[in-house]
């Protein structure tokens, strides 16, 4: 017969049982989280990838390179607007149902693309593949809060910091390699194979809910629509801006101001309605506050360091795209290694410090580029890329887990959107800002310059008469076209130079920004991960 006090010591041991198994995630939830990090992963690889081929696809479908801007701008104001409207989506048709849609639709419209004739199908087509693929990032970051224990959550959290700084890194590898050997067309369909492991990994690992459809009649309707338009403005005036000389276009001043307006209404309308779209009370939380302030810094320098490094190495050094791809996959390898090790870091050391060292690391990365010159090529990059490598590895996880302290399962979807909405805005400003920086400094240099260059020197018009010579000795017969072409030589090397000098001075305010981020950070409240 059980005594009192062995019955008392069985029940201590079955609740011991049960506490421990609820601090560990079961084999499907982790399935679960990895196919969601699958469709992250593609979603965030699918920019960098189509923006190296697309040269390539411009050619392929007969369009020129201003208009081409639209197959990448397309992609983003899908993405960009679908992300803070998951949370809603995901609720109203069921979680299981939303996130096995998407990841079904993705690839379908990504092999879509393949196919298009015309720039009119590529963008329809590439819109909807952003629509489809923003919903894959945040249930991706949102699975991670659900599915798995707090004890877990870092780890899971680095998986999603994996997709989000090891993607841009390694797209441009792949794009290139896949455009210059097999044609722009096989890009497209790199999303099939992984994203059918998705698929079946999901169907058998998500639970089943019911639709809600009831909440479509409590829907923030006015908050979506002054939403949807707000964003698609601002994110489409970002990337045309600089093409367009910015608010000297009426185009892209119409779009400004309908960004202004709409998307002001959009934050008084969230502040006033009792079931916001997006939860911007959330922003009252003291780390929650820091650390998207935190991770839109290091939005514009993610974004911004895999817009300007290529940019650099294609028209400086002239390279295509494959080369570009092999510069930056340096900037992505080591991360595989680093990143799984960050959360037991952690454990260690105050989440903040490691956060902070990771932020100077990686600013260390961009101050070591503030010197370039015509010798920096490919192999001048391997050392910054190795330390910049090094320093995301130790970034996005702290921050993430700094921002997401003291959310619960309830909010995770609601913070998730947000986080994720402001990250890539933050990405789009500062990608969109730094073009313009780029664009006005190559200006100021190339003026200075010329102010030395010209006739009245007697070395200006030693070199001129050298590369009259050379041109007269090298098949041109009239000694004026000659001369022509000799000044219009000295005009390309003054013009790189100047370019090499702004790209310099990109990269040192990229560095500049990620010291605010790391500055900003010790502000957030000490946590303790056990």
């Amino acid at each position: 017969m059980m005594t009192a006090q062995t019955a008392a010591i069985r029940s201590r041991d079955s609740t011991a049982l049960v506490m421990a198994q609820s601090d560990r995630a079961s084999t499907a939830s982790w399935i679960a989280v990895i196919a969601g990090m699958i469709g992250a992963f593609m979603a965030i690889l699918n920019i960098q990838i189509t923006n190296a081929s697309l040269l390539e696809i411009e050619g392929g479908i007969g369009t020129g390179v201003d208009n081409g801007a639209w197959i990448s701008t397309s992609y983003l104001i899908g993405e960009i607007v679908v992300i803070p409207l998951t949370d809603y989506l995901s609720r109203v048709f069921s979680f299981r149902r939303f996130m096995l849609a998407n990841a079904v639709l993705f690839p379908i419209f990504s092999a879509a693309c393949a196919f298009a004739r015309d720039l009119g199908s590529m963008i329809l087509l590439r819109g909807l593949q952003g629509f489809v693929g923003g919903v894959l990032i945040p249930m991706a970051f949102t699975m991670v809060l659900t599915k798995l224990p707090k004890s877990q959550q870092a780890f899971g959290l680095s998986l999603f910091a994996l997709s989000v700084t090891f993607a841009p890194a390694i797209g441009p590898t792949i794009g290139g390699f896949l455009t210059e050997n097999y044609g722009w067309q096989t890009v497209f369909f790199v999303n099939t194979p992984p994203s059918m492991v998705m698929v079946v990994a999901l169907y058998f690992t998500l639970e089943k809910r019911p639709m809600q459809l009831s909440l479509l009649r409590e829907g923030d309707w006015a908050g979506i629509g002054t939403m949807a338009i707000g964003l698609a403005a601002l994110q489409t005036a970002l990337e045309e801006g600089n093409k367009d000389d910015w608010f000297q276009s009426p185009f892209i001043l119409k779009l400004a101001l309908t960004a202004a307006g709409f998307l002001s209404a959009f934050i008084i309308i969230e502040l006033k309605v009792d079931k916001p779209l997006v939860q911007l009370r959330l922003l009252r939380r003291r780390n929650f506050c820091i650390g998207i302030i935190v991770n839109v810094l290091v939005g514009v320098a993610l974004f911004g360091t895999v817009y300007v490094l290529p940019q650099y190495l294609g028209q400086v050094q002239r390279y295509n795209a494959e080369q570009i791809g092999l510069v930056l996959a340096w900037t992505g390898l080591p991360q595989l290694i680093i990143i799984p090790f960050v959360p037991s870091l952690m454990t260690r050391l105050d989440v903040r410090l490691v956060g902070f060292i990771g932020i100077t690391i990686f600013a260390a990365s961009c101050f070591m580029n503030i010197h370039l010159s015509l010798d920096s090529a490919g192999d001048e990059f391997f050392v910054p890329n190795l330390v910049r490598a090094i320093g995301q590895a130790l970034v996005l996880t702290p921050i993430t887990v700094i921002t997401t302290t003291g959310i619960g399962p309830s909010e995770a979807g609601a913070a998730s959107g947000l986080s994720n909405m402001l990250r890539n805005l933050g990405g789009a400003v500062g990608t969109a800002a730094l073009g313009t920086l780029l664009t006005k400094r190559e200006q100021f240099h190339s003026n200075l310059i010329g102010q030395s260059v010209t006739l009245s020197r007697d070395e200006v018009r030693a070199r001129i008469n050298d590369l009259t010579q050379y041109f007269l000795a090298h098949g041109v017969t009239d000694p004026a076209i000659a001369q022509h072409k000799a000044i219009a030589a000295i005009g390309a090397i003054v013009h790189r130079q100047a370019l090499i000098l702004g790209f310099s001075d990109t990269f040192a305010v990229i560095g500049t920004v990620l010291c605010l981020a790391a500055v900003a950070l010790p502000f957030a409240k000490k946590i303790r991960l056990t």
